[in-house]
Parts: C-alpha cells; structure tokens; sequence
C-alpha cells in the first residue's frame, strides 16, 4: 500500500496536539484578502463559520474587452481597488481592523503582479493593527471552501478543482495535507473555453457579450440540435473553426453552427473530466486511501459553476457511492471569503498562523501537496466507464453568479 511522506505517525502526534492550543473556545474573526488573478475579493468569517462581510471588485469586462488577462492592467486595478474593499467589506461586517483576529491573504499561486498587491497590503494592516498574518495557498483554499457550508464533509476527502488556470484532482487529508493525483498537461478547463469562445467569436452576439468564455459555451450549448464527435478535442474544434475562417467571417460577424461546435466540445470536455475523476477513485479504491463511509468528492473553481460538468460528475459519483458536493457558484470563483475561510481552518488547527512574516514571499507556482501522480500511472488502472448517455440533451441557464466563471 501507498503510504504519503506527510502522514508520518510523529506528525500526526503533534497535529493533534496543535489543534489542542487554539481550541474552539472563543471566537476569532479572519479576514481575508485574494488578489492571484483579476478580482481583488475581501472576506471576513469567524471560526464558527459565519459569514460576516464581504466584497469583490471584479476586472471580467475590463479584461474580455482586451481579449485576456494583462497582467500590468490587473495589478493597477488590484492596487487602485484594494484598500476600497477592504473597507467595504469591514462596513458590511460593522466591524473595525481592531476587531479582527488575523489576516489571510493569497500568496500562491498566482500572477506576480497581481499576488504582490493583496499580500504586501495584508502584510501592511498585520502590522499596522498588530495582528498575525496567514499566508494561503489559493488552490487549497478553493478545495477546502465547502466545509465553510457543509459541516458534514470530513477529511479525508476526493477534491477536483477546475479554473481558467488550473485542473487538479487531489485528496485531502488535512488542513495542510493534499495528494495530487493528477493535473492538467497544457492548458485547464477554463482557458480552453476561453480560447474556444474567442475563436468563435460568440462575443459579437448580445446573450454573450458579457459573459466569460466558459458561460458562453454552456449557453450556446442549450441552443444546440446536434452533438458533433471529437476526438484530439482541442485540436478538432480549431480545425472546424480554420475551416470555416477560411470561407470568411466579417470582424464582427459568427461562425454559423457555433452551439452544436460549443456542445460537443463541451460534452467532450465533461466526459473527460468525468473519466479522470472515475479513474481516481478506482485509484482510492485500491489504495485505500479514503474509508468507504467517508467517500466524498468536492468540486471547486470557476469552472465548478457550470451545470453540464457538474451533471456529469454526479452521475459518476451515483454510481460509484461518492457523495457529490459543490459550494454555491458564487462561492466557486475566486473571492475573498475562501481565503478568510481558509485562514479559519489554520486557525483552528494552529497550522500557518505567523507573528513574524517579514520572509514570507509570494510565488507565481506552486505545486498542491505531494505528487502521486507516478504511483497512479503505474497502477495502469482500466476502467468501465459510467455512462454519460443522460447528458446527451443539455438544458442550461446562466445566472448572474456564473458570468465570470473561470477564475
């Protein structure tokens, strides 16, 4: 059997014995700080899960006008907003900086540009105020954002995380304790679908002019007659789009067909995703790394919000007794109250929590946990897939919450 380096026995000891030093006795407030891409987010939570303030300044427009991320633009966006919703956020709350206990900001990973902003200001009120600072790791803090709403889920945990810059399938032990089962090669979910919408040029029609890549196919999607079959799906669909950029298509014009290519490249996309995540816990299964009672699979990101995957996901989870969790779509983007949330569980655990942060760095990479990924590929694990045949029909809407979806 698989034994992780991080679950040695003597750290478990002292685990346990760190958690016994803060204790849930008295109330603390978190707040929290996220600034690793283009929404400069503020969130305060008490550990006792109360959502107290928040607010978000997003940049989606400022950016789907420049046809992406530029990341000069979004750290002057960061540092023009982020003192504004810090106090938007303390004013919802009713709540001074005195009042708060410590400070959580995102510090990987990220964009430079962007993660400089959120944590030399975090770093800026911890000493202003004299509070403890806490450092986040933005990945872990999206993974772990569902216990803020569902008390019932308990570590050990399967966790699939799904954006615009990442695709990760972990397990969660603890806190600060992850096992990478897999990651996307080249590009994740969320850029593809971005990439994708770009090239389509669905933005010159009104329904989708406000929308991020990802809401875009999924509503295109609901407006499709027919599933076209990819295989090699990145590729195919810009083949299909070459195709008929070379018939022509006026600048502000769309490519004829547009919802049946968004379907299936959606449909593709899921049915991938859903193969991996079914590959996983076969992994689990044999390994024995997640009790049976216990078999969970949370879901979190941007790309999280869409409908269609989450469909997907669940089926798999059906069939292989998982229970299927997701937060709130709101909650799936990024935001300041996932990295207070985080900083509530630190807290808790007494892991993270620093007087002294002086040497505290941001990175722009960071791995999530340890790896795995080579004892999973050496289990050459075959699978018989669940069957997606219920997808075949998507019915989707897209709400307000899912515009920007991802981050």
């Amino acid at each position: 059997m698989f034994i992780p380096k991080q679950c040695s026995f003597l750290r478990l000891i002292s685990k346990s014995y760190n958690r016994q030093i803060h204790g849930n006795s008295k109330r603390a407030i978190i707040l929290g700080i996220e600034t690793s891409c283009d929404d400069t987010g503020c969130g305060i939570v008490d550990t006792q899960g109360n959502l107290l303030g928040e607010a978000l300044h997003s940049q989606h427009l400022t950016h789907l006008n420049n046809g992406g991320i530029i990341p000069p633009i979004a750290h002057d966006l960061h540092r023009q907003n982020i003192e504004n919703v810090v106090q938007q956020a303390l004013k919802s709350a009713s709540l001074s900086l005195n009042e708060v206990d410590a400070i959580a900001t995102t510090v990987k990973p990220g964009l430079p540009l962007s993660l400089i902003i959120g944590a030399k200001y975090g770093k800026y009120l911890c000493k202003k105020y004299h509070k403890p600072f806490i450092p986040v790791h933005h990945m872990e803090a999206h993974a772990l954002t569902a216990r803020m709403f569902d008390k019932s889920i308990e570590f050990p945990f399967l966790v699939l995380l799904i954006s615009g810059g990442h695709c990760l399938l972990a397990v969660a032990n603890s806190v600060d304790e992850f096992l990478l089962l897999g990651e996307s090669i080249d590009d994740a979910p969320g850029e593809a679908f971005d990439k994708m919408a770009r090239r389509l040029k669905i933005k010159n029609l009104p329904q989708y002019s406000t929308l991020s890549g990802g809401a875009a196919i999924e509503l295109a999607t609901s407006e499709a007659t027919d599933f076209l079959d990819f295989a090699g799906i990145k590729a195919v669909f810009l083949r299909h789009i070459w195709r008929a950029e070379k018939k022509g298509i006026p600048p502000d014009g769309v490519m004829s067909g547009y919802q049946n290519l968004c379907a299936s490249f959606l449909l593709t996309t899921t049915r991938h995703l859903c193969h991996r995540v079914q590959r996983g816990m076969e992994y689990l299964a044999r390994k024995k790394l997640i009790p049976p009672d216990k078999q969970t699979l949370v879901v979190s990101g941007g790309v999280a919000c869409n409908n269609f995957i989450a469909e997907g996901l669940q089926i798999v989870c059906e069939n292989l007794n998982y229970k299927f969790i997701r937060p709130p779509p709101k909650f799936c983007t990024d935001n300041g109250i996932m990295i207070a949330w985080n900083g509530v569980e630190r807290w808790n655990a007494n892991i993270g929590v620093y007087k002294n942060f002086d040497d505290i760095e941001i990175a722009s990479t960071s791995q999530l946990g340890q790896s795995v990924k080579e004892d999973v590929a050496a289990e050459n694990i075959s699978c018989k897939w669940v069957k997606l045949s219920s997808l075949a029909k998507p019915k989707v809407q897209i709400d307000s919450e899912q515009k920007s979806m991802t981050n």
